[in-house]
């Protein structure tokens, strides 16, 4: 195969692929890794629990936009990765309510440890 011939496939699988689908679904499962980092790490989280909340909400929010992205996207491209940005819209969504969750959890926390004192 020729060079040109590699770079005009190339050319063609780019513009075939769903990034924004690949995006929701990168973001899903980081947040859903922090998720598995806070239930194996707990005292990280009561050390950092801004911190593990805003990520989670912050993977949650990403996921969510590019998910809708990538099903506009695959009605493009044939329904190619359109359950993977499925998946990702319903993790982001789990990760958003998640989030405020721990916030709740947090908040309650330190209202308990500061009526203890």
């Amino acid at each position: 195969m020729t060079e040109a011939a590699q770079d005009a496939a190339g050319a063609a699988s780019a513009a075939t692929r769903n990034t924004p689908a690949r995006i929701s679904i990168w973001a899903a499962v980081v947040g859903a890794g922090l998720i598995a980092g806070i239930f194996l790490t707990p005292m990280f989280w009561l050390l950092y629990g801004g911190l593990y909340t805003c990520s989670v909400f912050a993977c949650g929010v990403v996921a969510i936009p590019a998910g809708h992205l990538g099903r506009r996207r695959a009605k493009h491209l044939g329904g190619r990765d359109r359950g993977v940005a499925l998946l990702g819209i319903v993790t982001g969504w789990f990760l958003v309510f998640f989030s405020l969750l721990l916030l709740l959890a947090y908040v309650g926390l330190l209202a308990g440890l500061a009526f203890l004192a």
